[in-house]
């Protein structure tokens, strides 16, 4: 991918800040989206935003895994589903639990390393339709998603024609390290535990004695989050447990389907020092690193910007192996 930021938006964090808050998403009409609500193997139940466009059944679907706290409503969703229809192809948009703006009924949430959600997720999509899937993943749903490639090894290629990550914290604990520091924990870190925190505190309510309050109140970072909530809840013994297992770099080079791994060298998230690197991956894996875009970013001129330049570049990428 050949990408350049407009000049008036130098740096990382202006680049990721801008496409989230202030960058256009759509060249004319917002997406709409028609809610399903399936329900989980475990009994519990995800919620499904299909976007208006296609109804061909023959059409490719194209299938985005959201980001930590994402939704269907988050700026590359929509900027995602806006090329999708004008490629001809439909658009799903499926929420970890709990991001649906309903509390899921389990006692669990979700978790970057989650490659048994993205499994029955893309299974089903692909039982539901004649035409091909492919899938992307933004940060932490793309490294569930190369993590379920590489779990999957052959066998993803008869769910998906292929896939791609987007800004994906790959090596999870070089990502944690880095959002904990600085800048980034002023900013990023708290954004993310305004949401994160009280959701977690309404799961306590739902059960009783599923984690201590109190360690939780006084999580200050996403390691301390993790280390009380996400890691025991969902089967880690702790923080560093969690970051090693739900890792997919270790995994890439398993990956068996045509997949794109795209990482921006001056996002804030992730050191550039951690993106894997062509001995890491298998040969069915792309590695795209521009210099810039920041996280999850990538804003066009002219001013105000689109975010269109990675939803372009990844479904091109995905067409070409339809």
């Amino acid at each position: 991918m050949n990408y350049c930021a407009p000049w008036w938006l130098p740096g990382g964090n202006l680049q990721t800040i801008w496409a989230a808050l202030r960058a256009r998403r759509y060249l004319q009409h917002e997406p709409v989206f028609r809610r399903v609500r399936w329900t989980s193997p475990d009994s519990d139940f995800v919620d499904v935003d299909f976007a208006s466009g296609s109804s061909d059944e023959a059409a490719p679907l194209l299938v985005v895994f959201h980001g930590l706290e994402g939704s269907s409503g988050s700026h590359y969703a929509q900027a995602l589903a806006d090329v999708a229809n004008a490629r001809g192809w439909a658009c799903a948009v499926p929420h970890f639990r709990g991001c649906s703006g309903e509390l899921n009924h389990g006692p669990r949430a979700y978790h970057s390393g989650d490659f048994e959600e993205i499994d029955w997720l893309l299974r089903r999509f692909r039982s539901e339709r004649s035409g091909p899937v492919v899938a992307v993943g933004i940060s932490l749903g793309g490294n569930a998603l190369m993590r379920w490639a590489g779990e999957m090894e052959g066998s993803a290629a008869g769910v998906v024609q292929g896939i791609a990550s987007v800004c994906s914290p790959l090596d999870l604990a070089a990502s944690g390290w880095a959002i904990g520091r600085g800048f980034n924990r002023q900013v990023y870190t708290r954004m993310f535990l305004k949401t994160m925190v009280p959701k977690a505190l309404k799961k306590l309510d739902q059960y009783p004695g599923l984690y201590s309050r109190a360690a939780l109140l006084a999580a200050r970072d996403l390691y301390a989050f993790d280390n009380v909530f996400t890691a025991p809840v969902h089967g880690f013994k702790n923080t560093e447990d969690y970051w090693s297992r739900a890792s997919a770099k270790p995994h890439m080079r398993r990956i068996c389907v045509p997949a794109l791994a795209l990482n921006a060298l001056n996002d804030p998230f992730i050191p550039a020092w951690s993106l894997p690197q062509p001995a890491d991956v298998s040969p069915s894996v792309t590695l795209w690193q521009p210099g810039q875009g920041g996280h999850v970013g990538f804003p066009s001129a002219p001013f105000p910007g689109y975010v269109r330049a990675m939803p372009e570049a990844v479904t091109a990428f995905l067409e070409a192996h339809l």
